[in-house]
């Protein structure tokens, strides 16, 4: 599971590799986070009762805080680069929520919303920076504007998610298959079409979030509401516990990588 950061030279000579390798790996990390960000805000927002606007804050200032350990830091860091993902994924699930159900917006209307969002940021990002890529990202501002993207994707994926296993009368089971069918139609065109790789990760991007809202609403949603009933603290814990297992792995690599890339420079 390669999760190395790619070295890019800045114009001023300075390498910024603080973003992952986009692999395999990185995409199963990414569906724990997803899953753990739907099963984590429902604790805090439904289990805990402290409603969706409360819970919304809550999570945005996490975000805030760890995206500035994350633009603090010189390097990449899987444990802060997987945090802040993680904050992007809980509060992109009770914002999604707060405007859906607390200002009744509806997902459909939601999930509108959120796509012209995601569209500006991309816009935005695009005509500042030149590029969309999501590993070659030369200055802080492209950073910043890589790390909004994602909570407007994941906040979509969301209400995308609600839509189909709620309003959509597929359920969370059917939702899940139906997502899971466009993620395996969108690897199929990265592999024999010729279409941009970065479009595609940004269908993969919010396709795999709400696989990961309605595969987390599965587990732990009751019996009479087509869930597993595991409960959202127990299956909480057990995709923390999963993080921390991928985290460590990719941590463990990234050092064997770095050894074995000085152990290739000649010696002063």
């Amino acid at each position: 599971m390669a999760v190395l950061s790619k070295l890019d030279q800045t114009p001023s000579g300075q390498v910024l590799g603080k973003l992952p390798l986009i692999t395999a790996g990185y995409w199963v990390i990414k569906i724990c986070a997803t899953t753990l960000g739907e099963t984590g805000a429902d604790h805090l927002s439904m289990t805990l009762n402290l409603g969706y606007a409360a819970s919304s804050l809550i999570f945005i200032a996490v975000f805030v805080l760890t995206l500035g350990f994350q633009l603090s830091s010189r390097k990449f860091n899987p444990l802060i680069y997987w945090l802040v993902f993680t904050s992007t994924s809980v509060a992109g699930t009770t914002m999604s929520d707060f405007m859906d159900r607390t200002m009744g917006l509806g997902y459909a209307a939601g999930s509108v919303i959120l796509v012209v969002l995601l569209a500006v940021t991309l816009a935005a990002w695009y005509f500042s920076e030149k590029s969309l890529s999501v590993t070659n990202i030369r200055t802080r501002r492209g950073e910043i504007f890589y790390w909004v993207a994602f909570l407007f994707a994941n906040t979509l994926g969301t209400a995308l998610g609600d839509f189909l296993a709620d309003s959509s009368g597929l359920g969370f089971a059917g939702g899940a298959i139906l997502i899971s069918s466009l993620l395996v139609l969108t690897l199929a065109g990265h592999y024999f079409t010729r279409i941009s790789s970065i479009a595609l990760f940004w269908i993969a991007f919010v396709l795999t979030r709400p696989f990961g809202a309605t595969f987390g609403d599965l587990l732990t949603k009751s019996h009479a509401q087509g869930g597993l009933g595991l409960g959202t603290q127990g299956t909480s814990l057990v995709l923390v516990a999963l993080l921390a297992v991928f985290v460590a792995g990719s941590w463990v690599r990234l050092g064997n990588n770095a050894a074995a890339r000085s152990g290739l420079e000649p010696e002063p």
